[in-house]
């Protein structure tokens, strides 16, 4: 068998010799006779006949290529291999799609994209609103929304406007997305009007004032929220919180406001609409109205507490907001010891105010005018998830309202450019995000039928409560027709017998669930009667 084998190898080699020579031996005839046809030499005729062979077998494929191409429909053109072909760089053939002028030369030098990457011009949009127009474009593939932010002041140097020219907001379908704002003048030039009662209803969340397109502006909800609010003084922040107290009363439905007012005199347009309102720079009086937010609070969350032992739905309470004006003068000392101890317990008491009752529906407002570094205590600053900001004269007096990481924040504004001549403009900061707002004006009048309609429901509701000490009491002073009873008159009514005044006073303040006043005089304690019927009107 082995020797079969080989014989057979040595066949197939023999044959395999003998056709390559017969091969040879074909193609050099082809060349001879070529050659001799031509009357070329040999090196000319085989140079020819491989350039003749390398046209033949390109021209086949290319014929193969179009018919195959016209059987399946597809015409393949420079422009789409163009389109499919990976981009290099990002920066498209300008005869094909052209760059946008403008833009691409405002980024490129505020060193938002790089030289060799364009803004496309089919990709940019301009839309006129009220007081000017919004620009929306996408950035290259290599570039994000955030490097506009990083770069908003340079854009904004680039078209020889202010910082406070354009406002920046992305977009939520795509992270190269770019809206932004261009104002034709210097935000708030003219006043908007002040918002109707519909408009106030229909906005989503609480309205703090207008943007700077004319649109209501504010903040989602105060539930488990606070607010801090700066500003020098005389720059609106009065206004502010008018605007938003009365935008309260018409459109959050029935909640219960405490006002402290450190101006004597700046909230008491809103008494009458109030479970208790204050006129004092005493801190005693904040530590009074803290206390009883606290222990309301308590009560709160001991009912939350039982129904989860019960397997009970969490039970709902009426919103409460403490506004605070002038807060800063509650929180200061005289450099004594005891008095450095006296506004340590503020502190605390307002800390735990904001940070421990915002589950049981409790939140604070607090104003200053002093934005100073030690103005807010810091612990009580913290607790504030909203931050509104008017004009400063320093970053850091900024900071202390706005927070020491505002600066680092998305498309920051710098309170110190707003223009002081403009009242009640500030910088809202909330939900990570900056807008430039201008507090409402509204009319007294206005804020008066507000509170008058605040004052008929806390009434209505006054009227169908169940029989109650409080309501006992409010009955005792109106049939007398005094607007003021002396604890040492009204405890005995209520059936109090105690003779020691400090006992009995603490006893029908407990009944009540009132904290006493004082007389117009300032010197005999008692309980008026808007202060009891207000009181009426809330929960535990």
């Amino acid at each position: 068998m082995g020797k079969k084998k080989k014989q057979q190898a040595s066949d197939d080699l023999a044959g395999e010799a003998a056709g390559a020579i017969g091969g040879l031996a074909v193609v050099f005839g082809v060349l001879a006779a070529i050659k001799d046809w031509l009357g070329l030499s040999w090196p000319a005729t085989v140079l020819l006949t491989a350039g003749a062979l390398v046209a033949l077998g390109y021209g086949t494929w290319k014929l193969r290529t179009t018919l195959v191409s016209r059987f399946r429909g597809e015409a393949p053109t420079t422009a789409a291999l163009k389109q499919d072909a990976p981009a290099e760089g990002l920066v498209e053939d300008e005869e094909t799609v052209p760059a946008h002028p403008v833009w691409t030369e405002a980024l490129v030098t505020a060193g938002v994209i790089d030289k060799n990457e364009v803004i496309r011009a089919d990709q940019v949009s301009v839309t006129p609103v009220s007081t000017g127009k919004r620009h929306h474009f996408l950035l290259p593939r290599t570039r994000t929304f955030t490097d506009v932010e990083k770069r908003l002041d340079n854009v904004a140097g680039w078209y020889g406007v202010s910082r406070l020219h354009v406002k920046l907001e992305r977009d939520r379908d795509n992270a190269r997305g770019v809206n932004l704002l261009m104002l034709d003048a210097p935000p708030f030039s003219q006043p908007f009007p002040a918002p109707t009662r519909d408009e106030i209803r229909a906005f989503a969340g609480i309205p703090l004032g207008h943007d700077v397109t004319g649109q209501l502006a504010g903040v989602p909800t105060l539930d488990k929220a606070s607010m801090l609010i700066g500003g020098m003084s005389q720059m609106g922040k009065t206004t502010l919180i008018n605007g938003l107290i009365t935008c309260l009363l018409v459109a959050y439905g029935d909640f219960d406001l405490y006002l402290l007012d450190g101006k004597f005199c700046g909230l008491v347009t809103f008494e009458k609409a109030c479970v208790r309102y204050e006129s004092s720079d005493d801190p005693d009086v904040f530590e009074s109205i803290a206390d009883e937010l606290l222990e309301r609070g308590v009560k709160r969350y001991e009912r939350k507490r039982e129904a989860k032992r019960n397997r009970q739905p969490e039970p709902k309470f009426k919103p409460v907001i403490f506004i605070v004006d002038e807060a800063a003068d509650f929180f200061a000392d005289n450099g004594t010891p005891k008095d450095k101890e006296r506004a340590a317990g503020v502190a605390e008491k307002a800390r735990k105010l904001a940070a421990k009752s915002l589950e049981s529906g409790i939140s604070v407002i607090l104003l200053t005018q002093r934005p100073d570094k030690d103005a807010i205590p810091v612990t009580v600053r913290n607790q504030c998830q909203y931050r509104v900001c008017l004009y400063v004269e320093s970053e850091g007096t900024a900071k202390v309202t706005l927070g020491d990481s505002y600066f680092t924040t998305a498309a920051p504004i710098n309170p110190t450019h707003l223009n002081p001549q403009i009242k009640g403009q500030a910088v809202l900061f909330a939900g990570g995000t900056s807008t430039l707002i201008r507090g409402f004006n509204f009319s007294d009048e206005f804020m008066w039928e507000v509170v008058d309609e605040a004052a008929a429901r806390h009434q209505k509701v006054l009227e169908t409560a169940p029989p109650s000490p409080l309501k006992q009491a409010i009955n005792l002073l109106r049939e007398k027709g005094v607007e003021f009873m002396p604890t040492a008159e009204l405890a005995p009514a209520l059936g109090i017998t105690e003779e020691r005044p400090a006992e009995r006073g603490k006893k029908l303040s407990k009944l009540l669930g009132v904290a006493p006043g004082k007389d117009e005089k300032g010197v005999v304690r008692g309980y008026w009667l808007a202060d009891l019927t207000a009181a009426s009107a809330s929960d535990s």
